[in-house]
C-alpha cells in the first residue's frame, strides 16, 4: 500500500507511455481523422441541395386553410412558408397556382395553447404551449402527390407577461414566432421527404 504519508518509495510511471514516439500518436490522429471523415454524417448546408424533382423550378402557395378561431394563424404560416421556401431553397414562389410546377396546399386544423409555468406572486400564467396541427400537401402540375402530411403537428413554448395589459402585446409576436416555427417545419418535412 502506498499512503501519502508512508516513507515507501514512489515507484516511476511506466516509460513506455510517457516515452512514445511523436509519430506514433500523429499517426494515430491521422487514422482517427481519417476514419471520422470517411464515415461522416451527410449533414449539408440547407437551401443548397436538389431535393424535389428536376421538374420543379417554381412553387405555389396559396393561402392556407384554417377551421380553427385563429383567424390570423393562417396568414402568418402562408407568408411564413413561403419566406422559408425562397431563404432556404432555389426555388421560385409565385403567387399563381396554374403557373407553377408544384402547388403546397395547407390548412390549420386546430390550435391548442394552455400555460405551462406560473409566477408565484400572481399565479398568472408566464409560460404557454401552443400546438398547432395541419393538413399538408405538395402537388406537380401533373397532380401527382410529392409529399402529404394529413397529420402534421407542431409544438412551441413561450413567455408571455404575468400583467394582464401586456399579454395582449405580447399575443401577437408569439404568434409571429410560432407561424415562423410552423412554417420552418413544414418546409423542412418537405425538403427531407426526397
Amino acid at each position: 500500500m502506498n499512503f501519502r504519508g508512508s516513507s515507501q518509495a514512489k515507484t516511476p510511471a511506466a516509460p513506455a507511455r510517457r516515452a512514445e514516439p511523436r509519430r506514433g500518436r500523429r499517426f494515430r490522429l491521422a487514422i482517427a481523422t481519417l476514419v471520422l471523415g470517411l464515415t461522416g454524417c451527410g449533414y449539408h448546408v440547407s437551401g443548397h441541395a436538389d431535393l424535389l424533382p428536376k421538374t420543379i423550378k417554381t412553387i405555389a402557395v396559396p393561402a392556407f386553410g384554417n377551421v380553427t378561431i385563429r383567424y390570423k394563424l393562417t396568414d402568418r404560416v402562408t407568408a411564413n412558408v413561403a419566406r422559408e421556401f425562397i431563404e432556404r431553397t432555389r426555388y421560385k414562389v409565385i403567387a399563381d397556382p396554374k403557373e407553377a410546377d408544384a402547388v403546397l396546399t395547407g390548412a390549420v386544423v386546430n390550435f391548442i395553447s394552455y400555460p405551462t409555468t406560473f409566477d408565484p406572486v400572481t399565479s398568472r400564467a408566464s409560460g404557454v404551449q401552443a400546438i398547432v396541427y395541419l393538413q399538408v400537401m405538395l402537388m406537380d402540375k401533373s397532380g401527382k402527390v410529392l409529399f402529404n402530411r394529413p397529420g402534421m403537428e407542431v409544438r412551441e413554448r413561450y413567455e408571455i407577461s404575468v400583467d394582464a395589459a401586456g399579454y395582449f402585446d405580447e399575443s401577437g409576436p408569439a404568434m409571429d414566432r410560432l407561424a415562423r416555427d410552423v412554417a420552418r417545419s413544414i418546409v423542412s418535412a418537405v425538403l427531407e421527404n426526397f
